[in-house]
This record gives structure tokens, C-alpha cells and sequence, in this order.
């Protein structure tokens, strides 16, 4: 919500209930023209651009004459804008687009060339969290670096131009000349201190950029930045402000303190990946990306403390712009956030003025000159979510409040109803086209986090302006502001813990346009009875197709489950029943903590004697402290490996600050409980590549070869359970498999694990050895490994055995069969996905 959307339009929805106020849409047509002027000459060439404008001339030339005719004032003024930000669309915005697509750098990053680069940083360094196998799941060992190239050296440290080899001719003298946009991506330990402003030099490989965009070219950089030019005085005194916020934030607990400094000046770095996903599932992450909301809470609070010392509105007006200038300064250049500030600043101005209702002029004119500012916004999804969430605060939530109120609902508690469905229903169509989901809890979670999110803004400012002068005092605010924050994230666990919490959505425009007509269906049915009945008619349809197969599916857990292969997306979570109630051995953790927590809690397990980390990849160890929390755990049990050194030092720090400890599995070890019997059955031979640990706290540069060396690194375990034998074979590869089998290692089991997710990277006559009835895969939807391999699958089918898929099935549990079988043997059941 911004300063004039939280502020005149909610007045206006319960001040004037009766006499519903006109909005002034003449700076309408010329704002979408300037965006989707942009938006063409981005996604279609810079023809398209200067076409927008050419019929933005035309039609605001036609609308003119037509004005004049009937003089009518408010279409000559729409007619105006509209020509007037036509020749603007022509030029410069096609000029620059068209600047960007011809840049000479575009040439030699599409030939992947190694070039000097001076440049200067534009935004702060985004953390780019890595998610592969070697990677630290929800760990940060990249950041991504936007920068504005200033020369383009030939190799040397020298950084002025020169000639680079391969290049396309810039100049007279061979060397190219670019002053476009690249994408850095370097280590995070070296890059993510940048500010703003700095200047720095650097060896880049160039990649070509994704296309629509400003930049150019996207840099990989390995080592650290050189001849680093210094900040400002107020980009120094930004960044010291935001470290001591977080340094007093540490008062809270772990998952708090990486949250405050999110909600209150976008910084997410200290940010837990499980309430990073969990705020995204529930619909809440937008309380993290500072946009207007905050703008209009920070200057809302200074207009009231303002109004309160009676203050005349001229100088309350000048104190909410030095609290907005201080804000946006602490806070950063985000396209929202710039966004917001414009919004903000065109608010107070009307305050200023006495216009408090030039809310849908003051966001046209923020499109306007945001877009031409910078035409990259116009495809940035920030950017979009933030000016439709105002529109729909703008053109929904007053009407809607006022509809409330009409039906004796108190005022404050029809504006609280009224705010967030508007903007879930505004910002819907847009997340679905985009990110290809829908939240479906978004409204109530956004209900429930709605009386704190405010309080902890003031406090969060407060305690950041009091942080560097006086932090003790700055640690009293954040324990005030602790409560909220335990509040909101309690809210978006519960949430994004509902079963369907996230609808999968087709992506892409078409998408987005469905959404947005469902949107409107909605709102229609609400409003007229004949849309009411072909919604209702619609509803039931799908009611009667899709509720049918869920009412006759099987309760879960099975009755006897001998074995689970929980749904952790792209990873490995397998859960093997001991035969007391409550307790079973967990194989394996997954990439994502929210999901293997899930899958035990449906399984009710509360002891697990033995946790066994097959190897240390992050699709299995990712989701580590999730299996301590609320649990007993007996014993972390591991193989050699000892890579990626990151993944260990978590083990070791997650068994020490459970107080379990940590037992090296050795081949021919067996461990026996009530039903369930494990024998060690591999791996014979370590290499030394996965053996490494790094002590000095760095990092573990991984190659191709070391993340097979891990995987062949994998714990072998054979489980004897009363629904059979079943291999767990973690991510072995064709090294490991074949070592086990000239070992003679007893590898027949009626259940298969299947190795590494189904990669092609298995032997055929492994696969027969092993002579398995039931293939259990466990892999992500959609993955971009191409796992599982087709021809695995087909060898495995020839071989009699039947392949079910984690994410086709979703949680997979193995039962024995019953006496009276004739088949005999296991049965599988499957829970079904949760279409997350």
C-alpha cells in the first residue's frame, strides 16, 4: 500500500461511503503506453518500441481533434499526455532500447570471451542461493553484482579500453567501447560487500544475457575485486546502519533475527531458507521486499507523531519527506522501492497542495517516469506486483470496505478485511504468470499478519536509527518487536503447512491471463447473481471430478508401513519403520527442511535411533535440522566422505547442538531393533577427493570429477523389513556399483532405492543384480537433471520390476503383503502429490 493508497483512499471508503468519489484516469492511457512501449522494445525489438509510440502519437492526435470538437477538458488532457509520452516512447526509450540491443558487448559474451572490466556497482549484491548437488542448499556462496560497465581492458591489469581477442571492432583503434549493463556473479565471501556507487575492477567471462532485459551480458567472476574505488559518505553510513541492525536483531532467536532486518530494510541475507520458502508458500514474502507498504508506514507514523505535537500539514509534510529521502537512502535502489518513493514523494506533495485524492495520478505519473528512467522495470516482477497491489488498493479495497461498512461491519475491521484481498486478487493474475503458482492461504495468512506488520516497521526503523548511536537502547525496540516477529512466522508456517497451501499454475502470459479472468469471475460472482450462478455451476463441476478420487484414496500413513519414500522434491528422505509405534530410522534428509518435517509428522514419528546421511550433497543433507526438530534423535550415522566441507561442518554443528553423536558406518557393520534390520554393505573405497576436509573454514572448490567422487562416496545400506529386503544405494554411480559387484557384496532385494535419482550413470547389470519387484525413484518434478533416464526406467521394467516416482506419487509406502496373497510380497501405496 503506498502513502496515498494507504492514506486518502482508505479515508475516502469510510469518510464518504454514501458519495463514491471519481477517480481521475487521464494519466492512464499515457502510462500504460510508456510500459507497454518498453515492454515491447524489450521482449521484441526496438521496432516494436517505436511502433507503441508511433500509435500512442496517432491516437492521442485523434483523441485531441475529437476533444475539441465536444470540449470536453479531461479528454484533451488524456489526449495530450498520451501524445506527449507517445514521442517520449519514440524517443529516448526506443533510442536507448535500441542502444542496449546493439551493444558491442552483446557480441563477445554470445562468443563467451574473457575480458578486463571496470565497472560500477548499481545495487547492493543479492545473495544467490545455490541448490545443486555440491551446493549448500539455502546457503549463500554466490552473489549476483549489477553493474554499469565503464571501460573494457584487453587482459592486462591495465583497465583502460584496449583491444580484446575475438572481439567486434568498437573503434578505429580494434577496441569496443560499452557502457551497458552486466550481471556479475562472484563468490559471496569477496563481492557482497560492495556498495553502490564503487568502482571496481575485475577478469570476466562473459555469458549471453537472458533476453528482454537491459543488460547486456551476464560476468562470471572467480576471484576477489580489484582496485576498489571507495563509496560515499552516505552509501557507508547506509550499510553501517544496516550491519548494526542486524547485529542487535541477534537478541531474538535464530529465525527472527535473519527476519527483522527483511521486514524492515530488505535485507535477507541472514534470512533461514525455511522461512525464506514458508513466507513465499503463505503469500507473505512480499512483507520482505520493501515496497510501498513501508513507505507508507514510515511516513504514516511520522505524519501521526506530527499531528500529535500539532504540527501545521506544510511542516509534517517536510518531516515525512526527510524520513522518505533517509528510507529510500537505508534501504536501497529497488525498482519497487523507487517505485514507492516516487509514490510516496507525489503523495506528500499533494498533501502539500490539499489533492489528497490524485492517488490514480500520482501512480500513473510514477510508471511514467520510472519506466523512462529505466525501461529494465518495466519487465521487472517487483516492479509489476507493486503497481498492481496499489491499483487494486486504489480501484477495490475502498469500494470493498465500503460495502463492509454498509453491512454494519466496523470500519477498521472492513479496511483490514478489504486490504489484503484486494491485493491478492490485483497481484494473483501476475505471480501466476510469472511463477507459475497460486498461494491459496495468501488471504487469511495475509489477515492474521496484518496487525503486526506495522508496529514491527516503526520499531524495526527505530531500533535502526538507534543502532550505531546507542545499540543498547536499539535492543529494547527489538525485543518490543520480537512478539510481532515470532508472530508472522508462526503464521506462514501454519500456512504453508495447509495440504494444497500452493496451486500449481500454468506459467507465461496465457497463464497469467487465465488467472486474471478467474480473478474477475470472482469479483463478478460477487457482485451480480447471473455470475454467481455460472461460478457456482463451474465450482461444481470441478468439485464432482476432482473431490471423488480424494475421498476414496487411502488414509495415510498404511496400516503396517514397512518403508516411506517421502516427496522431498529433488533429493532423497527415506523413512523405515522399526516396529515400535513412533520410531523408525530416516535415511537421508532432502534438500528442503519444510519437506521432510512434513512427511515425518504424517507419519507421526517422534525417535529415531539412527539418522544415516548417505553422503553430503545438499539433496540430502539439506533438510538436517528439520529431522531434530521436535524429535529425539539417537545417532547421525555417516560414511568417509567428508565433502563438500561446508555440508560436514553443518552435520557436526547440527549433532553438537542436538547433543547426538556422530558414528562412521563401516562395511559388514549391522544394526538390529524390533523389525528392522540395516547391514553396511558399502562403500569399500573412498577417493581422496571426497575424503578432503578443509579445517580453516573456506570452501571446497568442487569439480565435475570431486561430485562423482562423493557420490560414489555414498553409504550402501541393505534393510531387512517385514515388507522385504530393500537397497538404499544413496547417489553410487558406475565406479561404486561396479566395485560392489566385484566385491561380491549381497545386493538382491525385492526394494530398490534406485541409484542418484534414476541417473544414466547406472550399470545395466547392476539394476539385475539386485533383481528388485519394486523401483523406488526419488526425484523432483519438472528437475533439470533429466533424471530419472528413460533407458534406466526401460531396463528396469524389462527386468520385472515396478517403478514408482516420488514426484508422480508423492510419499510412496512400502506394506507387507498379506498371507492370503497369492502374489505375495510388498504392496505399494501411494499418498498422492501435493501439487506444491
Amino acid at each position: 500500500m503506498t502513502l496515498t493508497a494507504g492514506i486518502g483512499a482508505a479515508s475516502e471508503a469510510t469518510a464518504e461511503p454514501a458519495a463514491r468519489p471519481r477517480r481521475d484516469l487521464r494519466l492512464v492511457p499515457a502510462a500504460l503506453a510508456v510500459w507497454g512501449g518498453a515492454l515491447a522494445g524489450l521482449q521484441w525489438g526496438w521496432q516494436a518500441a517505436v511502433a507503441v509510440g508511433a500509435v500512442s502519437v496517432v491516437a492521442g492526435v485523434l483523441a485531441g481533434v475529437h476533444a475539441r470538437r465536444r470540449r470536453s477538458v479531461g479528454v484533451a488532457a488524456a489526449a495530450t499526455a498520451l501524445g506527449v509520452c507517445g514521442v517520449l516512447v519514440l524517443a529516448p526509450l526506443s533510442v536507448r532500447v535500441h542502444a542496449v540491443g546493439e551493444d558491442p558487448l552483446r557480441a563477445v559474451a554470445a562468443d563467451g570471451g574473457d575480458v578486463r572490466m571496470r565497472a560500477e556497482v548499481r545495487e547492493r549484491p543479492r545473495p544467490l542461493r545455490d541448490d545443486g548437488y555440491g551446493g549448500r542448499r539455502g546457503g549463500i556462496r554466490s552473489v549476483l553484482v549489477p553493474v554499469d560497465v565503464v571501460s573494457i581492458g584487453n587482459g592486462d591489469r591495465d583497465t583502460g579500453a584496449g583491444a580484446v581477442a575475438g572481439a567486434p571492432s568498437g573503434g578505429t583503434d580494434g577496441s569496443i567501447s560499452s557502457t551497458g549493463r552486466v550481471l556479475l556473479i562472484g563468490p559471496a565471501g569477496e563481492w557482497a560487500g560492495l556498495l553502490p556507487g564503487q568502482q571496481v575492477s575485475a577478469a570476466v567471462s562473459l555469458a549471453p544475457a537472458r533476453p528482454g532485459d537491459m543488460t547486456v551480458a551476464v560476468g562470471y567472476v572467480r576471484g576477489p575485486p580489484e582496485q576498489v574505488g571507495a563509496p560515499s559518505w552516505w552509501q557507508r553510513s547506509a550499510d553501517m546502519v544496516r550491519t548494526a541492525l542486524r547485529d542487535v536483531s541477534g537478541v531474538l532467536g535464530d529465525e527472527e533475527a535473519g527476519l527483522l532486518p527483511g521486514l524492515v530494510v530488505g535485507d535477507t541475507g541472514g534470512q533461514s531458507p525455511r522461512v525464506e520458502e514458508e513466507f513465499l508458500d503463505a503469500g507473505l514474502s512480499h512483507l520482505t521486499a520493501v515496497s510501498g507498504s513501508n513507505v507508507a508506514i514510515v511516513c504514516g507514523a511520522v505524519l501521526l507523531l506530527a499531528r500529535a505535537v500539532r504540527v501545521g500539514p506544510r511542516v509534517s509534510a517536510g518531516a515525512a519527506g526527510l524520513a522518505l529521502a533517509g528510507f529510500v537512502m537505508l534501504v536501497g535502489y529497488e525498482p519497487s522501492v523507487l517505485r514507492a518513493a516516487v509514490m510516496g514523494a507525489l503523495g506528500l506533495a499533494a498533501l502539500v497542495l490539499g489533492r489528497r485524492r490524485s492517488a490514480v495520478p500520482a501512480l500513473a505519473v510514477a510508471v511514467c517516469g520510472l519506466i523512462l528512467a529505466d525501461p529494465a522495470m518495466a519487465t521487472s516482477m517487483g516492479f509489476a506486483l507493486s503497481v498492481v497491489a496499489t491499483a487494486g488498493l486504489i480501484f477495490l479495497a475502498p469500494r470493498w470496505a465500503a460495502a463492509l461498512a454498509a453491512r454494519r461491519v466496523p470500519p477498521g475491521i472492513a479496511e483490514a478485511l478489504a486490504v489484503p484481498v484486494a491485493a491478492f486478487v490485483a497481484t494473483a493474475p501476475v505471480i501466476a504468470g510469472m511463477a507459475g503458482e497460486v498461494s491459496v492461504v495468501s488471504v487469511a495468512a495475509n489477515l492474521l499478519a496484518a496487525p503486526v506488520v506495522a508496529p514491527i516497521t516503526v520499531l524495526g526503523v527505530a531500533a535502526a536509527a538507534l543502532a550505531v548511536p546507542s545499540p543498547a537502547a536499539a535492543e529494547v525496540l527489538v525485543h518490543f518487536a520480537g512478539p510481532g516477529v515470532s508472530w508472522l512466522v508462526f503464521v506462514a508456517r501454519e500456512a504453508a503447512a495447509v495440504p494444497g497451501a500452493v496451486v500449481s499454475w500454468p506459467a507465461g502470459w496465457w497463464g497469467g491471463l487465465g488467472a486474471a479472468g478467474v480473478a474477475v469471475g470472482a469479483v463478478a460472482a460477487l457482485r451480480y447473481r447471473k455470475a454467481r450462478v455460472a461460478v457456482a455451476v463451474a465450482v461444481t463441476g470441478t468439485l464432482v471430478v476432482t473431490v471423488p478420487p480424494r475421498l476414496i484414496a487411502p488414509a495415510w500413513p498404511p496400516v503396517g508401513w514397512a518403508v516411506v519414500a517421502c516427496d522431498v522434491g529433488q533429493g532423497d528422505g527415506i523413512v523405515l519403520a522399526t516396529g515400535k509405534p513412533g520410531r523408525a530410522v530416516v535415511v537421508d534428509a532432502g534438500p528442503d527442511p519444510r519437506a521432510i518435517d512434513r512427511c515425518l509428522d504424517r507419519l507421526a514419528v517422534e525417535r529415531i535411533p539412527l539418522l544415516v546421511l548417505s553422503h553430503l550433497h545438499a539433496d540430502h543433507v539439506g533438510g538436517l535440522s528439520a529431522v531434530f526438530d521436535g524429535r529425539t534423535v539417537g545417532a547421525v550415522g555417516v560414511g568417509q566422505g567428508r565433502t563438500p566441507s561446508w555440508a560436514w561442518r553443518a552435520v557436526l554443528d547440527e549433532a553438537r547442538a542436538n547433543r547426538v553423536p556422530v558414528v562412521e558406518l563401516t562395511v559388514g557393520e549391522q544394526v538390529r531393533w524390533d523389525e528392522l534390520t540395516l547391514d553396511v554393505l558399502g562403500p569399500h573405497y573412498v577417493a581422496p577427493a571426497a575424503r578432503e576436509e578443509v579445517g580453516d573454514g573456506t570452501e571446497h572448490a568442487e569439480s565435475s570429477a570431486d561430485g562423482t567422487a562423493i557420490n560414489d562416496a555414498s553409504v550402501v545400506v541393505r534393510a531387512s523389513t517385514p515388507a522385504g529386503r530393500v537397497l538404499l544405494a544413496g547417489d553410487v554411480e558406475l565406479a561404486a556399483q561396479s566395485d560392489l559387484l566385484a566385491r561380491g557384496a549381497s545386493v538382491e532385494a525385492e526394494i530398490l532405492k534406485v541409484p542418484h535419482h534414476g541417473s544414466r550413470h547406472t550399470h545395466h547389470e547392476f539394476l539385475t543384480a539386485v533383481r528388485a519387484r519394486i523401483a523406488l525413484v526419488s526425484v523432483g518434478a519438472d528437475n533439470t537433471h533429466g533424471h530419472p533416464n528413460d533407458e534406466i526406467m526401460r531396463v528396469l521394467r524389462g527386468d520385472g520390476a515396478l517403478i514408482t516416482r516420488t514426484d508422480e506419487g508423492g510419499d510412496i509406502a512400502i506394506v507387507p503383503g498379506p498371507e492370503d496373497d497369492g502374489a505375495g510380497g510388498p504392496h505399494v501405496v501411494r499418498r498422492g502429490p501435493d501439487r506444491r
